[in-house]
């Protein structure tokens, strides 16, 4: 999978990607702030047979990292049904926040946690774990942590999502951020590039559209030219402003190309 494309309404995912003119797409299969199951879908033969690649991204509320059963079971359930329900549809992968630690104990005893998740479920779907913006005790926070946890489960495959904004919110400095992460997880499967509209550190997790926030436009360049991944933008707006921000995710990608 490769190129360029953004984060879009799920009621017409193709007719959404056409007007973007993008090469991707990714989508929630059902309510982001839900624990309920996705439904069936009508097009799901269609969405199968189309060109255009689809990324699933999970509900936020899984947490599979989480100390409290009452958190991390039902954070499995709805990942697995997540990933079937993205197997309906031919889906290349399904995104995931790392989660963070709930209640007593160390950051350490989340690593096995998500060890325990990932052999739990049954799948031909890739499952792609993206870093956060927030908390201390967020397990994808920072890249030692990250790279702590790869050390628990790298040998499941699992993918990695990069996020610009969460990264900058979050605080960890845009210098070699992309060797840093690599060094830690091996891979980047997936950039969600988006701006920030808070300060370097402000633990808010608040998308701007490209060069409209806080983020400096040249790290937002660097990271989306040094990744080699496809790119998914998670910006506000409609069509016209997603228009934008992939064509200045392409060129960045053409300028660091070169002639």
């Amino acid at each position: 999978m490769t190129g360029v494309g953004a984060h879009v309404g799920s009621g017409d995912p193709l007719a959404e990607a056409a007007a973007r003119q993008a090469d991707l797409i990714q989508i929630f299969l059902s309510d982001p702030q839900s624990w309920k199951k996705p439904l069936p879908r009508a097009d799901a033969a269609e969405l199968r047979k189309s060109p255009v690649p689809i990324v699933v991204h999970a509900p936020y509320l899984v947490n599979v990292a989480a100390e409290a059963s009452r958190i991390r079971i039902p954070s499995r359930r709805i990942l697995a049904e997540s990933c079937e329900a993205a197997a309906e549809i031919g889906a290349a992968a399904v995104v995931v926040h790392g989660g963070h630690l709930t209640g007593e104990g160390d950051l350490a005893d989340t690593y096995p946690r998500w060890r325990k998740a990932l052999q739990s479920l049954d799948t031909s779907v890739p499952v792609w774990i993206e870093n956060t913006a927030s908390g201390d005790n967020a397990v994808c926070r920072r890249v030692d942590s990250i790279a702590r946890l790869w050390e628990e489960i790298g040998d499941l495959a699992p993918g990695f999502v990069l996020d610009t904004c969460h990264a900058w919110a979050g605080g960890e400095p845009g210098d070699e951020l992309v060797g840093r992460v690599l060094a830690a997880t091996g891979r980047i499967d997936l950039v969600h590039c988006n701006d920030s509209r808070d300060d370097f550190d402000s633990r808010r997790d608040r998308h701007a559209n490209l060069g409209q926030g806080r983020m400096p436009v040249d790290l937002l360049a660097e990271v989306v030219a040094n990744a080699g991944a496809p790119v998914v933008v998670e910006t506000p707006g409609g069509v016209a402003d997603h228009l934008a921000d992939i064509a200045f995710v392409r060129n960045s990608i053409a300028v660091a190309a070169g002639p």
